[in-house]
């Protein structure tokens, strides 16, 4: 593959958060959890888990656990990234992972945003959807076929690049 398509590929990735009233099927949804747990993984634990939420009251509840995660009310799905806090590299572990489905969402034509949730945010969402005590909450991601259409870009700066030596420049 080209550079340029590489790069194409990582930059079709944005944050969408209005989303049209189309239901993903769930042979895209497999695709994305595939392509989310093709992440890589400290130790190769794979501490992750997702709960794939489509019901509307309870998409209706998480989108009230914080103020940015407004969208997953009207999304047709939520993803929640969970991990085994047993593993030290769960984060880690999890972020990758997440950042995985974002860009299989974006390439296969859907929409997404990463919300993060805290330590503070996680009671809630642990409660509505029952989550056992030895998994942790990363993320929500609201999921599905654009409203908007932010397009492709990077946030290069070549000033944040630096080579053999902090300060030494790119």
């Amino acid at each position: 593959m080209e550079p340029k398509a590489i790069l194409d590929f990582i930059c079709r990735r944005r944050s969408v958060r209005r989303y049209q009233k189309k239901a993903i099927p769930e042979e895209i949804l497999e695709v994305l959890m595939k392509a989310a747990m093709a992440a890589p993984s400290g130790n190769n634990v794979q501490p992750w888990e997702f709960v794939i939420i489509r019901d509307p009251k309870t998409k209706e509840a998480l989108s009230r656990v914080h103020p940015w995660v407004y969208m997953a009310a009207e999304a047709p799905a939520a993803i929640v990234v969970l991990g085994d806090k047993s593993s030290e590299w769960w984060e880690d572990d999890c972020a990758a992972a997440t950042e995985n489905l974002l860009l299989a969402a974006a390439n296969l034509g859907l929409g997404a945003v990463w919300c993060g949730i805290k330590e503070n945010q996680a009671a809630a969402v642990r409660k509505i959807l029952g989550i056992p005590a030895r998994l942790e909450v990363l993320c929500i991601v609201p999921i599905g076929y654009p409203a908007e259409s932010p397009p492709p870009h990077t946030k290069y700066r070549k000033d944040k690049v630096h080579r053999d030596t902090y300060g030494q420049k790119f």
